[in-house]
């Protein structure tokens, strides 16, 4: 994925957005919930006691909560490039609310970080949990490589992200002559391809396609600008399409209404994958393990 042209993301820009959201992306992070639902769901099957969690953009926390309830004696930290969302995640915490939190269970840590660039040391964390993270980055290669870092052997990374289908029927309104107007999404293919690269084994995925409804157009649009999750491409058009633009836009989505309401669809894939006992050293020679030989008296 590196150096596509067709993935770029504007940086600063997402960065700029979720601080600014982090006050508002609460009360439209309907998906961020489900999601975090099904996420939390699938753990039901996996047999898994970490001692230390990583919450990868982990937003305002809530995740870190759920993440609490089931495992209680794990320490949680949370990890978010946008220090605002780590702000609102930390809440306002006085002596009194101190006072309260003795003898109950560690509260989670936070750290302002880049996914690429995370500052813990080699093989700290049991378990990273990313729920719609991945999709904001134009490359995920250099992130998936810094989580299998940090993860300990046996370790297991659990994920969540969009697909290329996502919010097609925005996609397919908008006018395209200027720039794109929806972001592209990477495909599950291309990300299971990035997971094996990183150095992850056994990954396991599946895609699933959620549909929210929106009374209008602008209902749609104001969701996605609250939670921070407008067009961020690169390839962005600077200026405004004009009102013939819109108008377009409008009677397209019209076209598509289902039972009075317009659709907005999203391709979520969920997966997992562990991080196995290395084959090679860093310098690329082969680790050759001895096992006892059984006893035969």
């Amino acid at each position: 994925m590196t150096g596509d042209a067709d993935f770029a993301l504007d940086r600063k820009l997402l960065i700029r957005r979720f601080g600014r959201a982090a006050a508002s992306c609460d009360e439209v992070a309907v998906l961020a919930r489900e999601v975090a639902r099904r996420m939390d769901e699938r753990l039901d099957y996996i047999r898994i006691e970490p001692k230390r969690i990583l919450d990868l953009g982990c937003g305002t926390g809530a995740d870190l909560d759920a993440l609490g309830r089931r495992f209680p004696t794990a320490q949680r930290i949370g990890a978010d490039f946008a220090l605002p969302m780590l702000a609102r995640a930390r809440g306002a915490r006085g002596l009194l609310d101190r006072l309260r939190a003795l003898g109950k269970p560690q509260g989670p840590s936070f750290a302002c970080a880049d996914a690429a660039a995370l500052p813990l040391v080699r093989a700290s964390v049991s378990l990273v949990w990313s729920n719609l993270m991945l999709n904001w980055l134009a490359d995920p290669l250099p992130a998936l490589r810094e989580m299998h870092r940090v993860l300990e052997v046996d370790g297991m990374l659990m994920f969540s992200t969009l697909g290329p289908d996502t919010l097609r029927e925005l996609r397919a309104a908008l006018p395209v002559a200027q720039g794109e107007r929806v972001h592209r999404f990477i495909d599950m293919h291309d990300l299971g391809d990035a997971l094996v690269q990183a150095g992850f084994s056994d990954p396991v995925m599946d895609m699933e396609v959620l549909t929210l409804t929106y009374a209008d157009l602008d209902e749609l649009l104001r969701d996605l600008r609250l939670s921070g999750s407008a067009n961020a491409s690169a390839a962005r058009p600077r200026g405004l399409s004009g009102r013939g633009g819109w108008d377009a836009a409008r009677r397209a989505l019209e076209a598509m209404r289902q039972e009075g309401r317009l659709p907005a669809t999203f391709e979520v894939v969920q997966g997992h994958a562990w991080k196995a006992q290395p084959k090679t050293t860093e310098d690329g020679r082969a680790i050759v393990r001895f096992q006892p030989r059984p006893d035969r008296g």
